[in-house]
């Protein structure tokens, strides 16, 4: 029998995950909405299949058409992305049951780690530091503030499947906690299913430090160092780099024992990402690990020469990992720019719409990752991703460079992006200095709109 891998998702990250699996001989299925009908992951997979209509509730987290549909295909393994459904233990749990097999760790594992609660304890019993906070979900808004009371202000409000960014709030006062509580459960029961929270303490002024880690299931544990994911709006995030500009070999190795530590903990199998803020001081903290491949996979692939999809998928299959730890070297440094389209000089306005024309920049050590094309829609009910630009030079100071060049040439017609904002974040002195946390997209749009109005 063929292997045969059915993509349960849309946009660029199906686009990778095709080509990745079309190098290894395996064949693919792409589902797709009827708002996606024309998508790129369509026309380039072996199979294609409608699973229902626009919103994402009746397609891509549609759990029973995506499953049918691999079945009826024949499909002996499902890659689920990131976002929709790739970290959702039941839907997992279902792929299993039908002996189809999961590009990604198991239900049992998914459940456990990646309940942001249970993994900030789990994280605790192994020595590995935390942000002071509830010591799992809180039952309800009023136990919520009484925690939030006692850890101090300002607080995070936490989905607890959360992820991308969304089921986040920060609070800094008992006024604004309940209805900030009640927002949030709700965004989180819209964007996830599960409207249970966690509390922890907001540290003013942190760097958002991951670890990309693989594993397989002879016991083969890697880690393939950091990524600075620091630049965010909204807690999303725009701009990845790699190796961070803050972290020296002492605290890189520190915090890539503990990432290992704790997917060895929890007999972690495929690709994770574990989460950590470092404060002003140096001091890093566990936040969460997120089961699945992460958006900015791509700076690390082109820092150590791993192609982490290709390597996820042949976990899934049964095969040991073709490296060890000794074999990974930082080479260089990458930057990746995420281009949404959104109006970024008012107010990052979504901006759905038809692309007339296109010009890719290009040349040695600039990659993009896209499904976009002249004449495409995008359609209004999804992400607003549409592309990833990232460069790899020797020093970080070229990276920068390069960064500049390729975005100067990157030119997308017909719908707003933010392009030319990225190009502005390129040229601002902190960031080229490499001085920066997650407040500086707050700083910087107070700064851009105060030269925009003169």
């Amino acid at each position: 029998m063929k292997n045969k891998i059915l993509i349960a998702n849309r946009g660029e990250i199906a686009v990778r995950i095709i080509r990745a699996a079309k190098e290894l001989g395996y064949e693919t299925v792409a589902v797709y909405s009827s708002a996606d009908e024309s998508s790129l992951h369509v026309k380039l997979a072996d199979e294609a299949i409608c699973i229902g209509g626009n919103q994402s509730k009746d397609s891509y987290l549609n759990k029973t058409n995506i499953l049918s549909a691999a079945i009826s295909t024949g499909c002996n393994a499902i890659h689920p992305g990131y976002g929709f459904l790739a970290e959702n233990s039941e839907f997992v749990e279902m792929v299993e049951s039908c002996n189809i097999a999961f590009i990604g760790p198991t239900s049992k594992t998914i459940s456990m780690i990646g309940d942001k609660a249970t993994a900030r304890n789990i994280a605790k019993s192994h020595g590995i530091p935390i942000v002071e906070g509830s010591d799992g979900v809180v039952s309800d808004q009023h136990e919520g503030l009484k925690i939030a009371k006692k850890i101090g202000y300002p607080v995070m409000i936490k989905a607890s499947n959360g992820g991308g960014g969304r089921g986040i709030s920060i609070v800094r006062s008992d006024e604004e906690f309940l209805s900030a509580f009640e927002r949030t459960s709700m965004e989180a029961e819209t964007s996830f299913g599960d409207k249970s929270l966690y509390i922890e303490k907001f540290i003013e002024s942190p760097r958002h430090i991951e670890i990309q880690i693989i594993s397989d299931t002879f016991g083969n544990f890697v880690h393939l160092f950091e990524r600075d994911c620091s630049m965010q709006r909204r807690n999303q995030k725009m701009v990845e780099e790699t190796p961070s500009p803050i972290l020296n070999d002492l605290l890189r190795r520190r915090i890539g024992l503990a990432a290992i530590k704790l997917a060895k903990a929890i007999h972690y199998v495929n690709a994770g990402t574990l989460e950590f803020i470092v404060d002003p001081k140096g001091n890093f903290y566990f936040i969460e690990m997120n089961t699945r491949i992460q958006v900015e996979h791509p700076i690390t692939e082109a820092i150590t020469g791993i192609d982490l999809v290709k390597e996820q998928i042949k976990i899934a299959y049964g095969k040991e990992l073709s490296f060890k730890q000794r074999d990974i070297k930082i080479n260089g440094h990458a930057i990746e720019c995420r281009i949404n389209a959104e109006d970024a000089m008012h107010g990052f306005t979504p901006s759905p719409g038809k692309i007339t024309n296109i010009l890719f920049p290009g040349g040695m050590g600039v990659r993009i990752d896209t499904h976009i094309y002249p004449g495409y829609e995008i359609p209004p009910y999804y992400d607003s991703l549409i592309a990833k630009l990232i460069v790899h030079a020797p020093t970080r100071r070229e990276a920068v460079k390069k960064m500049r060049v390729a975005l100067e040439q990157f030119v997308i017609e017909g719908i707003h992006t933010n392009i030319e904002y990225q190009y502005l974040i390129m040229h601002n002195t902190d960031f080229i200095k490499g001085q920066y946390d997650t407040g500086f997209i707050a700083r910087f749009n107070a700064l851009v709109e105060a030269e925009s109005s003169e």
